[in-house]
């Protein structure tokens, strides 16, 4: 095969490099226009590939996001859990589940990451995990039943993220060591007046 054929291929020689490549793009487009906007065709662009070697070593494009941030949890595992839980239950389900994973074995390498993306890589990384990927589909429920999608989606991330430092990053106690059931009872209403009570005006 002639070096022309080569370069018309699009392909980075040794499956090391071709994929670290398209990780590396991956992070960069995911950051500068999020979940969303980032797709496969300009990621494979960014890393002089063909978008079918993307889809190759990746999958889907929430498969390659996941493998971007080195994260250790299939979002799924969560998604499902908050696809399927009724509006009214929303809140207590989202504590559950989310806080389920921390407290898991798989959590220690999952919190790692996510401190991280605070703290060492781009925080828009750490934006479009929370907003574009786990709580997008509770962003549209909420636009269609209640309105505010987005701004109530902030709230709750706000509510996590806070959450996540207080119980998993700095322990504060007796948050550090409450058991799930009195964690879901405490937090879930508030979560839940984010997703479906009434915000104060100007909110």
């Amino acid at each position: 095969m002639s070096g022309t054929e080569n370069t018309r291929s699009g392909r980075r020689p040794g499956n090391s490099g071709t994929r670290e490549a398209i990780l590396d793009a991956a992070r960069v487009r995911f950051a500068e226009v999020g979940f969303d906007q980032a797709s496969i065709r300009s990621i494979a662009t960014a890393a002089s590939v063909d978008p079918a070697l993307v889809h190759h070593y990746f999958g889907t494009k929430k498969e390659l996001f996941t493998a971007a941030l080195d994260f250790p949890i299939d979002p799924e595992v969560v998604l499902s859990q908050i696809a399927a839980a009724p509006l009214e239950n929303l809140g207590e389900t989202l504590v559950r589940a989310v806080v389920t994973v921390w407290d898991s074995p798989v959590g220690i390498p999952a919190i790692a990451t996510f401190r991280t993306l605070l703290t060492t890589r781009d925080p828009a990384l750490a934006r479009t995990l929370l907003l574009d990927v786990i709580l997008k589909g509770v962003r549209l429920r909420l636009d269609e039943a209640v309105g505010d999608g987005a701004k109530r989606s902030v709230l709750a991330a706000s509510q996590l993220t806070g959450l996540l430092v207080t119980r998993k990053m700095i322990r504060i106690e007796p948050l550090a060591s409450m058991p799930i059931d009195e964690l879901v009872a405490a937090v879930g209403p508030t979560l839940q007046r984010y997703f479906t009570g009434e915000l104060p005006p100007g909110t």
